[in-house]
Order: structure tokens, then sequence, then C-alpha cells
């Protein structure tokens, strides 16, 4: 059986697609996890509304709390002692990075939702953000709210 060079260059691209159609949740985690836009349309949706060059974009999607609640993160205990040294480093495909200590992602420090969105205005992320981005309304600025995210990582500084 011979292969040709288009099937190779075809599969690649295509496996390439899915890959990206995705992002990992890693780290010091119980159950590390690969989460798709399918998983997130299973899970509890929430909203976010967001300004874009000056015009408000109705953002939705998943809170960043409970992707790490489903993938194991110690929420369930209350963050005190070493665990409060806990942060979350979050990745994009373009190289950029952003952190966000754990009681930040956690209802019980405040009130504040930080949301993984893969909607906007009702339809598909724009491409220079999709397939995943985080909101993060209460940010003055927009540098934590990443675009194309790959990789979700749990680091603790102590056990």
């Amino acid at each position: 059986m011979t292969i040709s060079w288009r099937s190779l260059v075809f599969g690649f691209l295509f496996s390439g697609l899915l890959l990206a159609q995705s992002f990992t949740v890693g780290g010091d985690i119980p159950q590390p996890m690969t989460f798709t836009k399918d998983d997130l349309a299973k899970m509890p949706r929430s909203s976010a509304s967001w300004a874009e060059h000056g015009q408000p974009v109705n953002y939705e999607g998943v809170t960043l709390y409970e992707i790490l609640e489903k993938a194991g993160a110690p929420f369930d205990r209350p963050l005190s002692g070493k665990a409060i040294a806990s942060y979350v480093l979050i990745d994009a495909t373009d190289g950029y990075e952003v952190v966000f200590a754990l009681p930040e992602l956690d209802p019980a420090f405040n009130d504040h939702k930080i949301l993984l969105a893969d909607t906007a205005d009702g339809g598909p992320l724009p491409s220079s953000q999709a397939p995943f981005r985080l909101i993060v309304p209460q940010d003055r600025k927009g540098a934590r709210s990443i675009r194309m995210i790959q990789k979700i990582t749990l680091v603790r500084l102590r056990k």
C-alpha cells in the first residue's frame, strides 16, 4: 500500500485541527484531562460581557473554576495553609502565558467569575481568539484575557 504525500499532509493538518479544538488540564492535579468544545457544551454554562475595541461582546462558556474542579483541583476543602500558594498557569498556542492564584478562581474567596469562552455573541469565536479564550471582567486591562488557549497547569509550591 502506498500513501501519497497529499494524504500525509492532509492527515497532519486534520490532526492538528483536532488538537487545536481542545485544551489540556494538568500539572499537580489528580485527574489530568483534555477538554473539547463538546465537553464544554455539556458543562454548566455561564456568560460575561467584555468590550472589544469599545464594542460590547457577550461571551459564553464555562467558568475556569468548573473546569479545574472537574479535573480535581483542591476546591473540595478550604484553601488555606500550603495550598493557598498554588497557582494556575495558562498557555496559548502563540506562546503567551498568564497566571492566576488558585484562590482567585475559588467562589469561596470572591465573586469574580473567570470565563473560559467558546462563543461570542452567539457564534464561534473569531479566528484570532479561537477556539477558546478567557474573559476576566474584573481586570481593568485585558492582559489576562488570554486567547487561543491550549494548556492549563495547576502548580503547587508547597504540599
